[in-house]
């Protein structure tokens, strides 16, 4: 009976031994972790833009006088050569010789400017033409698969841009010769007498085909020399500027891909940058920092039916690609952290850490690209601190734990 309770006694006594270790054992640490696995990878320059009409035109007055009513809206289509306002000879005009003087030289300007328009398109249509037949040449040789595609997009690219540079060069040519018409005009009403009536009034027209932007003087009245009317412009052809920091400008290249979102339509659009401007400024930032800004210009690339109703100044965010790939090996930035001279993570394999030494690559704040250390399919963990050290007991954490 004494050697019964003695085995009894014996027995709680392990028991009791065996539930102390079992409780004051160290419980593994509870942690969050997420799949190594492969997919696209972009890294991405992001800021906040506006359109703009790139080729814009201010007509002002080109002498003073009295401006009759501009009966124009903003929004109005206009034609190439449509009478936008009337200016009526002052009443009565003050002339002088200076004033004579003046309209003369401008005469002359106006006629100089003509002829250089008229150079420059001379150039820009023999350009043209080099762009077109090299175009046509390279599509044969597409076609004999002797030139790779990307060859025959740079060759239609630069025709594009050759083809709209001839036309914004005929456009300066219709530019200088109303400037020219300007000009002749005001110095035909200075050499009248003064205080002439009945004299026709000057007519202010359309350069291009085009839309009324913004009318800065709509009622009669006096105005004076150069000063602004109206801006009209064609909203089709718009163009995209966004001021990025200068550190991430000088990593822009031209003709990079760019998305723009969050526009206010369904669809991304797409574009390619066209420059990017020498010439910093400094920009104080919503929290009182100054920062060196760089002003980026795109072109939109998708159709005119995706984006009709984007007009002059509307916000864009712009996302410019610097690198991209679509199979890449990747995982989330915070996982890493330093070990030794490089890059490290924590893997869960059988219910312990394991410290794994990693090579990464391109990241974008969220993902790194992984080239060695580790494969598909493998778990990490997330935010690992000082608890968390090679060989430790880890329970993943579950959602909503």
């Amino acid at each position: 009976m004494n050697r019964s309770r003695t085995i009894g006694l014996i027995a709680l006594a392990i028991a009791l031994l065996v539930a102390l270790a079992w409780g004051f054992r160290p419980r593994p640490v509870l942690v969050e972790v997420a799949a190594v696995e492969r997919g696209p990878l972009r890294i991405m320059v992001e800021e906040e833009g506006q359109t703009r009409v790139k080729d814009r035109y201010v007509i002002s007055a080109p002498v003073a006088g009295y401006l009759q009513r501009i009966e124009l809206d903003v929004g109005d289509n206009v034609s190439q050569g449509q009478t936008l306002a009337l200016l009526e000879p002052l009443r009565p005009e003050v002339l002088d010789p200076r004033s004579q003087a003046r309209a003369e030289a401008q005469v002359a300007a106006a006629e100089a400017a003509l002829k250089g328009a008229d150079e420059a398109v001379t150039a820009a249509r023999a350009e043209a033409r080099y762009a077109r037949s090299e175009y046509n040449r390279k599509q044969k040789l597409r076609a004999d698969a002797l030139i790779s595609q990307d060859a025959l997009e740079q060759a239609e690219n630069h025709n594009r841009q050759a083809s709209a540079a001839l036309r914004s060069a005929e456009f300066a040519v219709d530019v200088a010769r109303f400037e020219l018409e300007a000009a002749r005009t005001s110095l035909s009403y200075s050499l009248t007498e003064n205080g002439e009536t009945g004299l026709p009034a000057v007519k202010l027209r359309a350069p291009v085909h085009s839309r009324v932007l913004r009318i800065d003087h709509e009622s009669e009245g006096v105005v004076s020399t150069a000063q602004d009317l109206l801006e009209i412009g064609d909203p089709a052809a718009l163009e995209v500027a966004v001021d990025v920091l200068s550190a991430d400008a000088v990593r822009i290249q031209p003709e990079s891909r760019v998305i723009f979102r969050r526009w206010g339509g369904d669809q991304t659009l797409e574009g390619v940058v066209r420059t990017i401007e020498p010439v910093g400024f400094t920009k104080i930032s919503a929290l009182g920092v100054e920062e060196q800004r760089v002003w980026v210009i795109a072109d939109l690339t998708s159709p005119r039916d995706m984006w009709l109703t984007l007009g002059d100044g509307y916000r864009v965010e712009a996302n410019f690609i610097l690198w991209e790939a679509g199979d890449v090996l990747q995982l989330p930035a915070n996982a890493l952290f330093r070990h030794a001279d490089g890059w490290a993570v924590f893997s869960v394999e059988n219910g312990r850490a394991r410290r794994r030494e990693i090579e990464t690559g391109q990241r974008n704040g969220l993902v790194a690209e992984v080239l060695a250390g580790i494969d598909a399919g493998a778990r990490v963990i997330l935010h690992p601190d000082d608890r968390i050290e090679d060989g430790v007991r880890v329970e993943v954490q579950q959602p909503g734990q």
